[in-house]
């Protein structure tokens, strides 16, 4: 393998919007393979799940939100703590920022750290990076298992289907029409980034998540899912992933290899059937990291740092 420009610093190419309507109330603002926000438009208000990495990217779905709806945008929902996700919030001056318990004690634990990490390995993602304001996205209301809203008669349900991306991952569904928003626990067509999972969770709660029967789904990375089909398909493809990625590492561990021989080992091995998907090369290494973690001596992910990340990318791709 050639060394490779630390993480996602040489992915520079600006991406494609798309904003598509998916039922009589749901929205997907994705942008081939970065990250995606989903809108859910009530009788009186709006919610928005995932707010973009800084404020300036969030005034962009904003935008597009105010092209069908002037609604005022009242909710605020992340699905997990990582920066790419949650930065963006103040845009939106939303009434409630509502995330699950287990993320508010993530963002406690590791925000700070995380947002170092996460702005360091992505600079293209953070767009306008000082109009973040001072400090952390703090959720203003937090609900374990399950949280109802009620968008006049329309009926949102906040869920923790199990653990997968995150600890704290939480799904929007609108039961009334079978519209889910996923956040990071499916992806489609770009490569799960793994490096705070559960590899051995993330099956189940995938399994979870099917058993709504979704007719439509907003991923957290790649095009929106517009039908039973294809929410099949992009629960598969993700499964598999995270499947022959833990076994492949878990199988490497047993054997008593070193992490750097297990990464190579990994890494060949998954290359030509998940290679092509959207930051593969940036993922892989963390991914294999927090795999290997898991299968030797940390059930919990270990927080990443600005300098962990480098230490990282150096040990595995220098």
């Amino acid at each position: 393998m050639n060394t490779k420009t630390f993480a996602s610093q040489a992915d520079l190419e600006e991406k494609q919007v798309s904003f598509v309507q998916l039922s009589e109330h749901a929205w997907a603002y994705t942008a081939e393979g970065d990250p995606n926000t989903g809108i859910i438009i009530g009788d009186d208000a709006v919610l928005v799940a995932d707010t973009q990495a800084t404020p300036a990217m969030a005034a962009d779905v904003i935008r597009h939100i105010r092209t069908v709806t002037d609604k005022p945008i009242k909710y605020v929902v992340l699905t997990h703590y990582h920066a790419v996700r949650v930065l963006g919030a103040s845009a939106y001056q939303p009434q409630q920022i509502i995330a699950s318990q287990d993320t508010y004690d993530l963002i406690v634990e590791r925000g700070e750290a995380d947002k170092a990490s996460e702005i360091g390995r992505f600079p293209r993602l953070f767009r306008n990076v000082e109009t973040v304001p001072q400090g952390l996205t703090w959720p203003t209301l937090t609900f374990t298992g399950k949280m109802t809203l009620w968008l006049g008669q329309l009926e949102v349900q906040l869920l923790q289907l199990g653990r997968g991306h995150t600890k704290g991952d939480t799904v929007v569904w609108l039961p009334q029409e079978k519209v889910l928003l996923s956040g990071d626990l499916v992806e489609f067509d770009a490569t799960p980034y793994a490096g705070d999972a559960y590899f051995q969770a993330w099956p189940q709660t995938l399994q979870n998540i099917a058993a709504l029967k979704p007719q439509a789904l907003v991923p957290g990375r790649g095009a929106a899912l517009r039908s039973e089909a294809q929410v099949a398909q992009g629960l598969a493809m993700t499964r598999d992933f995270v499947s022959d990625l833990y076994a492949s590492v878990k199988a490497g561990a047993a054997a008593g290899r070193d992490l750097k021989a297990v990464y190579r080992e990994t890494y060949a091995q998954l290359k030509p059937k998940y290679g092509q998907w959207v930051i593969f090369d940036h993922c892989m290494p963390f991914d294999v990291t927090r795999a290997y973690d898991e299968a030797t001596q940390y059930p919990d992910p270990r927080i990443w740092t600005a300098e962990r990340d480098r230490q990282m990318w150096e040990s595995l791709e220098g």
